[in-house]
């Protein structure tokens, strides 16, 4: 496993699908991230609220809690943390755009991710 900075950020990438996620923590981890892969919005809920993250990379299209959902809710329960919240999803009509927007992200990134981008955001959003 590659060593994590000391003090690094805290990342979690959520994604249904599990090895997209544990890719993008992978990733994360070999930069230097303390990144962690989950893989619903519950279970992201939970680890945000154990230990905050400085920035999530969050897929919209997962059963149970969509990510614009989980975007809301954790805008909620991290009111006095400064989170930074990605979608990561394949979506890419106006009106996905605009639903990412309403949910409270902050940058909407279209799948498939250049990895080189989504390390080059990690270092510029946290």
């Amino acid at each position: 496993m590659p060593n994590i900075t000391p003090n690094a950020p805290g990342i979690l990438c959520v994604d249904d699908n599990q090895d997209g996620a544990d890719m993008c923590a992978t990733l994360l981890k070999m930069c230097g991230f303390d990144a962690r892969a989950c893989y619903d919005g519950e279970t992201a809920l939970r680890m945000a609220v154990e230990s905050p993250p400085a920035l999530c990379f969050i897929d919209l299209n997962m059963p149970g809690m969509e990510g614009d959902e989980l975007a809301q809710r954790l805008r909620e329960l991290m009111a006095d943390h400064a989170i930074k919240l990605v979608a990561l999803t394949a979506m890419a009509r106006d009106e996905d755009f605009r639903r990412t927007d309403a949910a409270g992200f902050d940058l909407h990134l279209i799948k498939p991710a250049d990895p080189m981008e989504l390390v080059r955001l990690a270092r510029m959003m946290t």
